[in-house]
Protein backbone atom coordinates (compact mmCIF):
# COMPACT_ATOMS: atom_id res chain seq x y z
CA UNK A 1 0.00 0.00 0.00
CA UNK A 2 1.23 3.47 -0.90
CA UNK A 3 -0.11 6.82 0.26
CA UNK A 4 0.26 9.81 -2.04
CA UNK A 5 -0.44 13.32 -0.79
CA UNK A 6 -2.22 15.42 -3.42
CA UNK A 7 -2.13 19.11 -2.45
CA UNK A 8 -4.48 20.21 -5.25
CA UNK A 9 -6.38 19.07 -8.34
CA UNK A 10 -3.25 19.45 -10.50
CA UNK A 11 -1.49 16.87 -8.32
CA UNK A 12 -4.47 14.53 -8.70
CA UNK A 13 -4.30 14.99 -12.49
CA UNK A 14 -0.55 14.29 -12.47
CA UNK A 15 -1.07 11.03 -10.54
CA UNK A 16 -3.85 10.03 -12.95
CA UNK A 17 -1.56 10.72 -15.94
CA UNK A 18 1.26 8.63 -14.42
CA UNK A 19 -1.08 5.71 -13.90
CA UNK A 20 -2.69 6.16 -17.32
CA UNK A 21 0.74 5.67 -18.89
CA UNK A 22 0.98 2.28 -17.14
CA UNK A 23 -2.54 1.03 -17.86
CA UNK A 24 -3.24 -1.76 -20.34
CA UNK A 25 -6.40 -3.32 -21.78
CA UNK A 26 -7.92 -5.66 -19.22
CA UNK A 27 -6.92 -3.43 -16.29
CA UNK A 28 -9.42 -2.48 -13.61
CA UNK A 29 -8.95 0.66 -11.55
CA UNK A 30 -11.36 0.93 -8.63
CA UNK A 31 -11.90 4.46 -7.32
CA UNK A 32 -13.14 4.54 -3.73
CA UNK A 33 -14.09 7.66 -1.79
CA UNK A 34 -16.89 9.82 -0.48
CA UNK A 35 -18.89 12.23 -2.60
CA UNK A 36 -16.59 15.07 -3.64
CA UNK A 37 -13.37 13.20 -2.86
CA UNK A 38 -12.10 13.51 -6.44
CA UNK A 39 -13.03 10.23 -8.14
CA UNK A 40 -14.49 11.88 -11.23
CA UNK A 41 -11.64 14.42 -11.41
CA UNK A 42 -9.16 11.55 -11.33
CA UNK A 43 -11.09 9.66 -14.05
CA UNK A 44 -11.29 12.74 -16.30
CA UNK A 45 -7.54 13.36 -16.00
CA UNK A 46 -6.83 9.67 -16.68
CA UNK A 47 -9.00 9.66 -19.81
CA UNK A 48 -7.47 12.91 -21.09
CA UNK A 49 -3.96 11.55 -20.49
CA UNK A 50 -4.85 8.54 -22.68
CA UNK A 51 -5.94 10.85 -25.52
CA UNK A 52 -9.57 11.56 -24.70
CA UNK A 53 -9.63 15.21 -25.71
CA UNK A 54 -13.38 15.69 -25.91
CA UNK A 55 -15.58 16.51 -22.96
CA UNK A 56 -15.45 13.86 -20.27
CA UNK A 57 -18.83 13.96 -18.56
CA UNK A 58 -19.55 12.18 -15.32
CA UNK A 59 -21.49 8.98 -16.00
CA UNK A 60 -23.66 9.55 -12.92
CA UNK A 61 -26.90 9.27 -14.91
CA UNK A 62 -25.79 7.03 -17.79
CA UNK A 63 -23.82 4.78 -15.38
CA UNK A 64 -21.14 4.17 -18.03
CA UNK A 65 -19.28 6.17 -20.69
CA UNK A 66 -17.18 4.39 -23.30
CA UNK A 67 -14.16 6.10 -24.86
CA UNK A 68 -12.72 4.39 -27.94
CA UNK A 69 -9.14 5.68 -27.91
CA UNK A 70 -6.02 4.80 -29.88
CA UNK A 71 -4.44 2.89 -26.98
CA UNK A 72 -7.62 0.93 -26.27
CA UNK A 73 -11.11 1.49 -24.96
CA UNK A 74 -11.71 3.05 -21.58
CA UNK A 75 -14.93 2.23 -19.77
CA UNK A 76 -15.79 4.84 -17.11
CA UNK A 77 -18.40 3.50 -14.70
CA UNK A 78 -20.19 5.43 -11.97
CA UNK A 79 -22.08 2.79 -10.04
CA UNK A 80 -23.50 5.03 -7.32
CA UNK A 81 -27.08 4.44 -8.50
CA UNK A 82 -26.70 0.67 -8.91
CA UNK A 83 -29.14 -1.17 -6.65
CA UNK A 84 -27.84 -4.71 -7.18
CA UNK A 85 -24.39 -5.92 -8.22
CA UNK A 86 -25.93 -8.05 -10.97
CA UNK A 87 -27.12 -4.90 -12.76
CA UNK A 88 -23.49 -4.34 -13.77
CA UNK A 89 -23.80 -7.16 -16.32
CA UNK A 90 -26.37 -5.06 -18.21
CA UNK A 91 -23.75 -2.30 -18.50
CA UNK A 92 -21.28 -4.58 -20.28
CA UNK A 93 -18.89 -4.78 -17.35
CA UNK A 94 -17.63 -8.21 -18.43
CA UNK A 95 -16.58 -6.76 -21.82
CA UNK A 96 -14.84 -3.90 -20.06
CA UNK A 97 -12.96 -6.25 -17.75
CA UNK A 98 -11.86 -8.41 -20.66
CA UNK A 99 -11.04 -5.90 -23.41
CA UNK A 100 -10.85 -2.38 -22.02
CA UNK A 101 -9.44 -0.33 -19.22
CA UNK A 102 -12.11 0.02 -16.53
CA UNK A 103 -12.32 3.08 -14.29
CA UNK A 104 -14.96 2.35 -11.68
CA UNK A 105 -16.39 4.90 -9.29
CA UNK A 106 -18.27 3.35 -6.36
CA UNK A 107 -16.79 -0.12 -7.02
CA UNK A 108 -18.13 -1.42 -3.72
CA UNK A 109 -21.55 -1.55 -5.43
CA UNK A 110 -20.48 -4.61 -7.47
CA UNK A 111 -19.11 -6.55 -4.51
CA UNK A 112 -17.55 -9.86 -5.52
CA UNK A 113 -17.82 -9.05 -9.25
CA UNK A 114 -14.83 -6.72 -8.83
CA UNK A 115 -11.66 -8.57 -9.90
CA UNK A 116 -8.87 -9.04 -7.36
CA UNK A 117 -6.32 -8.12 -10.05
CA UNK A 118 -7.23 -4.45 -9.72
CA UNK A 119 -5.57 -1.24 -8.71
CA UNK A 120 -7.63 0.20 -5.87
CA UNK A 121 -7.33 3.92 -5.22
CA UNK A 122 -9.01 5.30 -2.13
CA UNK A 123 -9.34 9.08 -2.28
CA UNK A 124 -9.78 10.93 0.99
CA UNK A 125 -10.00 14.59 1.90
CA UNK A 126 -6.68 16.18 2.88
CA UNK A 127 -5.73 18.85 5.41
CA UNK A 128 -6.83 21.78 3.20
CA UNK A 129 -10.01 22.24 1.14
CA UNK A 130 -8.39 21.31 -2.21
CA UNK A 131 -6.03 18.63 -0.89
CA UNK A 132 -6.64 14.92 -1.22
CA UNK A 133 -4.85 11.78 -0.09
CA UNK A 134 -4.70 8.74 -2.39
CA UNK A 135 -4.10 5.29 -0.96
CA UNK A 136 -3.05 2.85 -3.69
CA UNK A 137 -3.42 -0.91 -3.22
CA UNK A 138 -2.21 -3.04 -6.11
CA UNK A 139 -3.35 -6.48 -7.16
CA UNK A 140 -2.15 -8.59 -10.06
CA UNK A 141 0.32 -7.00 -12.48
CA UNK A 142 -0.20 -3.56 -10.96
CA UNK A 143 2.20 -4.27 -8.09
CA UNK A 144 5.09 -4.86 -10.52
CA UNK A 145 4.24 -1.84 -12.66
CA UNK A 146 4.07 0.49 -9.68
CA UNK A 147 7.33 -0.89 -8.30
CA UNK A 148 8.99 -0.17 -11.65
CA UNK A 149 8.23 3.53 -11.30
CA UNK A 150 9.06 3.67 -7.60
CA UNK A 151 5.50 3.76 -6.31
CA UNK A 152 5.16 0.23 -4.98
CA UNK A 153 1.77 -0.28 -3.47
Amino acid sequence: MTIVELPDENATAALAARLAALARPGDVIALFGELGAGKTSFARAFIRARGGGEAVPSPTFTLVQLYELTGGAIWHFDLYRLRHAEEAWELGIEDAFRDGISLIEWPERVGDLLPKRRLAIALDFGPTPNARRATLSAGGAWAERLAAIGAAA
